[in-house]
């Protein structure tokens, strides 16, 4: 189960015992911000400005029925959730967000290993960012990978521009899938700065056997958490085996939140990005404060759970607290 979430800082001004006004916040990349205590005593009539820790989590989540269709209509009350192994120490908001902007990074295993569909994938992915992305909302970049990665298209809401940069595409060589992943969250998507809430997530097209990454699977999914990234995983193996490869794309969508497909057929490869498309608007938030927070950069648990039965809840595993 997994998530991603924003934090906020708030610096409260006290006047006398004039009300409690709130200053501007930052957001971390890693999902939370903390500002340092601090005193400013030089301004006039003895205006004393505290900044203080007020700790925000914002977890994306679905829930699915049984039958592997997408639940819309519940309230807070029909989840619990807790925070490092313990409840929220305030819950303070919960909605179905349905319409946030999306930041989407389409990366697509360029190696030799992929030759036979790989028309047909470029395609499908063409055919989903023509679907999915909105104009002045949405932003999208491709990635080409075998050897090395290369972004053919930086993030843009031009959905001819990511068109043009995908058919460029040439297969061959070997695969660095760890590296294509670690690369795109640390160079891409860790270096937004956008100040919106938005939904950050991969989409991998590739069999998952990587033979050339620097990087190991545990950094590249290090490194997905750190951004608040969740990737969603398409297996270009058509064996109907389930592969060493498979395993390793299942874990890496399990791991942060996404979801794996394996289309046997080629033209299951267009109902695995639209089922995709449907996830990206058909989520939940839930904002909390987290009981006995430390700003000490460690890895958070966070585990969401129905009180209703036969209700299937996937999100992320947890965050990174930011560090002091």
């Amino acid at each position: 189960m997994k998530y991603t979430h924003r934090g906020f800082c708030i610096a409260l001004t006290f006047l006398a015992s004039l009300p409690l006004h709130a200053q501007n916040a930052y957001v971390a990349p890693s999902g939370l911000a903390v500002s340092s205590p601090s005193i400013d005593s030089t301004e006039p009539n003895s205006v004393v400005t505290i900044k203080s820790r007020v700790n925000e989590v914002n977890v994306l989540f679905i829930a699915m029925n049984k039958h592997g269709k997408f639940v819309r209509d519940l309230n807070k009350d029909d989840f619990s959730i807790l925070d490092d192994h313990k409840p929220p120490q305030q819950i303070v908001r919960f909605s179905q967000q349905t319409d946030l902007p999306l930041q989407i990074g389409l990366l697509i295993d360029t190696s030799g290993s992929v030759h036979a569909r790989f028309q047909f994938e470029q395609d499908a992915a063409i055919g989903f960012l023509q679907h999915t992305l909105r104009p002045h909302y949405d932003h999208a970049f491709a990635m080409g990978f075998s050897a090395k990665g290369k972004v053919v298209q930086d993030f843009t809401d031009n959905v001819t521009l990511l068109a043009a940069g995908i058919q460029r595409m040439q297969d061959g060589g070997g695969t660095a899938l760890f590296d294509a992943i670690y690369s795109s969250c640390k160079e891409k998507m860790l270096k937004d700065d956008s100040d919106r809430p938005v939904r950050r997530a991969l989409i991998v097209v590739s069999d998952g056997e990587d033979n050339q990454s620097e990087h190991t699977l545990g950094q590249a999914i290090y490194m997905a958490e750190r951004a608040g990234v969740i990737v969603y995983t398409i297996s270009t193996d058509d064996s109907g085996l389930i592969l060493r490869g498979d395993k390793i794309l299942e874990q890496i969508a399990d791991s942060t939140g996404g979801r794996a497909f394996f289309p046997f057929k080629m033209k299951d490869i267009k109902t695995s990005f639209s089922a995709i498309e449907d996830e990206l608007r058909s989520q939940y938030i839930i904002s909390y404060h987290p009981a006995d927070f430390d700003p000490d950069g460690r890895f958070r648990s966070i585990e969401i759970t129905s009180l209703k039965k036969d209700l299937q809840i996937r999100a992320r595993k947890g965050y990174f607290a930011p560090q002091q």
